[in-house]
């Protein structure tokens, strides 16, 4: 078996803005916990500015992107406000994500089949920049085929589907949302794409999920936050990796048999 590439982890610091905006105060600070999540070995830093700023703000991604050394991954809306954001910020990647007001978190993938024509203009505009593109899209052939029809270098699978029917113990529902996330991995390494994971994973869905070859990167947050606040952040983060390393050892295990 030809060697795998290397599993990165993205921590997601929306949610240590969350704990610092109830009290509308500058405390805790998702930067601080950005570079202690990099001390502890994340691979870099994901954060979604949303339109409301209900967590991360302008600010807060004008500094991570000025203090922190590893690649910051950008969570927008496809909008013009958001592109000349990003565009002034420069980070290492966008990951254009949906948005809803009205929703607790991101409830689904991107519809890139019915919004390409909206979506195409943002992807290119953001490549001419240099900055990569990530779509955050389900596991389904059609909106994998148009993302590789859209040029975008990455996608990144949604699991939330998958991860919550494992935290239910809805033993069929998890193995339907399994199966349709490893098809959709392989389709979209088949179309040249780099596919990322992300949304509701924990130690275990981690662990499960670094087992998929075709996966080069999962980005995760909420979950670490919570246990962050039992353990600690460089704690949380050291456990994940070592997770995620487990899943890829099986891999590598099952190639040499």
């Amino acid at each position: 078996m030809s060697k795998l590439p290397p599993l990165r982890l993205g921590v997601n610091v929306d949610h240590v803005a969350t704990l610092r905006n109830a009290r509308a105060g500058t405390r805790p600070d998702p930067v601080r916990a950005a570079l202690a999540a990099i001390a502890a070995g994340a691979d870099g830093i994901t954060a979604h500015l949303r339109e409301d700023r209900r967590h991360i703000r302008d600010q807060d991604m004008a500094r991570l992107k000025a203090e922190i050394s590893k690649p910051l991954n950008f969570e927008m809306a496809a909008t013009e406000d958001m592109l000349k954001i990003s565009l002034a910020t420069r980070p290492h990647a966008v990951c254009l994500v949906p948005e809803r007001r009205a929703e607790l978190t991101t409830e689904g993938g991107l519809d890139v089949v019915g919004q390409h024509n909206a979506l195409a203009p943002y992807i290119a505009r953001l490549g001419d920049a240099g900055i990569r593109v990530s779509l955050f899209i389900s596991a389904e052939p059609r909106q994998i085929e148009m993302a590789a029809r859209l040029r975008a270098p990455v996608i990144e699978i949604h699991t939330g589907g998958w991860c919550d029917a494992v935290v239910d113990g809805r033993s069929a529902r998890a193995e339907a949302e399994w199966q349709r996330i490893v098809h959709g991995a392989r389709l979209a390494r088949s179309a040249g794409l780099e596919v990322h994971a992300g949304h509701g994973l924990d130690y275990g869905t981690a662990e499960t999920i670094a087992g998929l070859p075709e996966i080069v990167e999962l980005n995760i947050g909420y979950y670490m936050i919570g246990e962050a606040i039992f353990v600690g952040l460089g704690e949380t983060v050291r456990m994940m990796r070592a997770a995620m390393d487990r899943g890829r050892k099986a891999i590598a295990r099952a190639g040499t048999a």
